[in-house]
C-alpha cells in the first residue's frame, strides 16, 4: 500500500471518528441524585471562592486594589457556578423541568448580583468609596445567599415525600448549604 492512500485511510477513519463521536454522543441526563448533588456542591463551592474572596479584604488589606481583586474572584465564581449549574441539565424526575426553570432563574438572579458587585468595586474611586462600596457588596452577597437558600426550598418543596426533597436530604453536599450562611 502506498503512502498516499495510507494517509487518506487515516484520516478519513479519524473524521468518521469524529462524526460518530458527535452523534449519540449527547450528555445523558442525570438521576435525580446525581443532579441534586451537582447543585449542592457547586453552591459549596461557589460559597467557598466567595468566603475566600471576601476575607481578603478583612483588616488592613482594604484598598481599591484589593476590592477589585475581590470583586473580580467573586464575579468568576459566579460565573462558574452559573455555568455548572446550566450544565447540569434537568433531574431525571417528574418535576425536572420545574427544577431546571429554577436553577434558570436563579443563575439569572445571582449574574445579577456578581454584575451588581463588580459595578460597585468600579465605582470606588476612593478610601471613602472602598467602604461604601464594601457594604454594598456584602449586602449583595448576603442577598444571593438568601436566594440560593430559597431556591433550595423551593427545589425540595416541588414534590414533597418525592425524589428532589429525598435526594436533597441524602447529599452529603447539601448537609452544608442547609443553613446557608456567607459568614
Amino acid at each position: 500500500m502506498s503512502r498516499v492512500p495510507l494517509i487518506s485511510l487515516v484520516l478519513v477513519s479519524a473524521v468518521l471518528g469524529l462524526v460518530a463521536a458527535g452523534c449519540g454522543g449527547s450528555k445523558s441526563q442525570p438521576t435525580t441524585a446525581e443532579w441534586v448533588d451537582g447543585v449542592c456542591s457547586s453552591v459549596v463551592t461557589w460559597k467557598n471562592s466567595l468566603t475566600s474572596a471576601a476575607q481578603s479584604l478583612q483588616g488592613g488589606n482594604l484598598s481599591e486594589g484589593s476590592l477589585q481583586d475581590a470583586a473580580d474572584e467573586m464575579k468568576s465564581a459566579t460565573e462558574t457556578l452559573e455555568s455548572d449549574l446550566k450544565d447540569l441539565g434537568k433531574p431525571e424526575s417528574e418535576s425536572g423541568q420545574q427544577a431546571k426553570e429554577s436553577l434558570d432563574q436563579l443563575s439569572s438572579e445571582l449574574n445579577d448580583g456578581a454584575d451588581s458587585i463588580k459595578n460597585s468595586a468600579d465605582d470606588a474611586s476612593d478610601a471613602s468609596g472602598v467602604v461604601t462600596a464594601t457594604a454594598s457588596i456584602t449586602a449583595t452577597i448576603g442577598t444571593m445567599a438568601n436566594e440560593i437558600s430559597s431556591t433550595v426550598k423551593s427545589l425540595q418543596q416541588l414534590d414533597p415525600g418525592g425524589e428532589l426533597q429525598t435526594a436533597f436530604n441524602n447529599s452529603s453536599s447539601c448537609q452544608e448549604i442547609k443553613n446557608f450562611t456567607t459568614s
